[in-house]
């Protein structure tokens, strides 16, 4: 049935094609979207203040250019989205939490000279001394400047160009199937690349989510978003699904404030919250009774949820729905339902989308996941062609996740880099990681692979347990009937690193690992 309620004829429209449709479908009065200031933004309104924002900044920008977007989860943020997208440039997200070298890098993969930003977010974040380092030889477009240089005639302008909001659009000569915003990957495992969506791309997924969840899903819902919006699973789950389908979005500036979360929450009484297993677990644990209990579902991704965070969940009585996806589908590519769950899973496939299994050796259950579908991006940009684009070889993306599927829900085994390979035998770390999980639920674990001059690789485990010992690992494991090649050769109680998106950053606890061994 969800397969039949998604269209992709429906979804080949450009961004702000699709939201100016969701305004007359739902009402230009409808509120929208608010923020952690609860000033509430009708559809009407977000239009409005998009083509007033984004005329000024094109005076700023050419056509078609690439323009960076260094902001928060505020209001101020879909409003220069749209903006730029409705006047035809494209807006790279930039993750504010990646560090100097790696924006430096964005920035230079993009081709980007000019980025926008707020002074208020700047020196709210101590971000001067990065503004310095990626402001060299590029322009920075602070939107208190660009507001303060609009007059009674630019609102004047706005409202009539918001008359005739489409027709503007379409001046711009942008199709569905143009760059419509550049995310760069997490870099959990290496350097990010710059991923290139299109229109289609990302109003397909918010569609295809909104099909997959029909029965779950509806206009009276709150989406409650603190995911930031350089990370695809914020984008399009947390915010382009609520509002291209009618559900008004909350935006949250930080996943990090685990206190304020759950209040707001209250204050908001949303009814859906988007988050990874990480924030989770930090909401559960300082929510005080009541905070979360209007929240129905919990739409979990990035990192597997562990038995613990559902248990700290259950007093809430709301139902977490484990889903996965990847930076170059937009990102959704599985979910569970709540009439189609099954925890240790992450769902069944969204309508739309093809995959195929291909076999790795050493893996004897399941395969290397590629898929197909509207939501597949256009490609990667290329470094070494300015303006160059490496798309999916026919339309396939290769995720590198290992998986299973069995009567339709997929089962993440593992990304195929993170498989160690011991006297030749292929040992998933994810599972290393799920066993240790259940032996001490009530810490965070990550396991990491050295090479060994005897075996090929070694597991070593880096966990928050301060009392972590080997010794009652090996036995648990014995017990319990896992190989004894799962068992990592050593432990390493530390902090373990986190990306800005909540995920786990296994190339900086690699580093640590290496630095501690004396590999470094």
């Amino acid at each position: 049935m969800t397969a039949r309620g998604f269209r992709p004829e429906k979804t080949r429209k450009t961004l702000f094609e699709a939201v100016l449709d969701a305004g007359k479908r739902f009402g230009r009065g409808k509120i929208a979207l608010e923020d952690h200031e609860r000033q509430p933004l009708t559809y009407g309104r977000l239009v409005l203040g998009s083509l007033v924002l984004g005329r000024a900044m094109a005076r700023e920008t050419r056509s078609g250019e690439s323009v960076g977007v260094l902001l928060p989860n505020v209001q101020a943020l879909p409003v220069t989205l749209l903006g730029l997208h409705a006047f035809g440039r494209v807006p790279a997200l930039l993750n504010f939490t990646a560090g100097t070298s790696s924006l430096r890098g964005a920035c230079q993969i993009a081709s980007l000279r000019t980025i926008v930003t707020s002074r208020r977010f700047v020196e709210r974040g101590k971000l001067d001394d990065t503004i310095a380092a990626i402001g060299e030889g590029r322009r920075i477009l602070y939107l208190e400047d660009v507001r303060a240089r609009l007059t009674s005639f630019s609102n004047l302008r706005g409202l009539l160009d918001s008359l005739f909001a489409r027709r503007v659009h379409r001046r711009n000569g942008k199709s569905p199937d143009d760059p419509a915003a550049i995310l760069f990957t997490s870099g959990s495992e290496g350097l990010p690349k710059a991923v290139v969506l299109s229109s289609r791309n990302l109003v397909a997924n918010a569609q295809q989510i909104a099909a997959h969840a029909a029965t779950a899903l509806g206009p009276s819902d709150i989406f409650f978003n603190p995911l930031p919006m350089f990370h695809s699973f914020g984008l399009t789950a947390g915010f382009l699904t609520p509002l291209l389908n009618g559900m008004k979005c909350v935006l949250y500036p930080s996943p990090l404030h685990y206190r304020q979360v759950p209040k707001l929450v209250r204050g908001t009484q949303a009814t859906i919250l988007l988050a990874t297993d990480t924030f989770l677990q930090g909401y559960a644990r300082a929510a005080d009774e009541g905070d979360l209990a209007s929240i129905r579902y919990v739409i979990a991704g990035a990192e597997r949820v562990k038995d613990e965070t559902r248990r700290l969940w259950d007093r809430t009585g709301t139902t977490i729905l484990e889903g996965y996806g990847a930076t170059e589908c937009s990102p959704v590519i599985a979910c569970n339902l709540p009439d189609r769950h099954r925890p240790g899973t992450v769902g069944p496939f969204l309508p739309g989308i093809e995959w195929r299994l291909e076999p790795v050796e050493g893996i004897h259950e399941g395969g290397r996941l590629s898929v197909r579908g509207p939501n597949v991006m256009l490609g990667y940009l290329d470094p070494a062609i300015l303006g160059g684009l490496i798309p999916p070889p026919d339309g396939w993306h290769d995720t590198g996740d290992i998986v299973t599927v069995d009567d339709g829900f997929v089962t993440i085994r593992g990304r195929a880099k993170r498989f160690a390979k011991i006297g030749g035998e292929m040992v998933s770390l994810a599972a290393v990681e799920a066993m240790v999980q259940r032996l001490w639920p009530d810490a965070n674990h990550l396991a990491v692979v050295l090479p060994d001059s005897r075996k090929g690789e070694q597991i070593v485990l880096v966990t928050e347990k301060a009392t972590a010992d080997r010794a009652a690992l090996m036995a648990y494991a014995q017990a319990e009937g896992f190989p004894e090649l799962w068992i990592p050769r050593s432990i390493l109680v530390a902090s373990i690193p986190v990306l800005g998106s909540g995920k786990a950053d296994y190339a900086a606890a690699s580093e640590l690992v290496r630095k501690l061994r004396g590999m470094l």
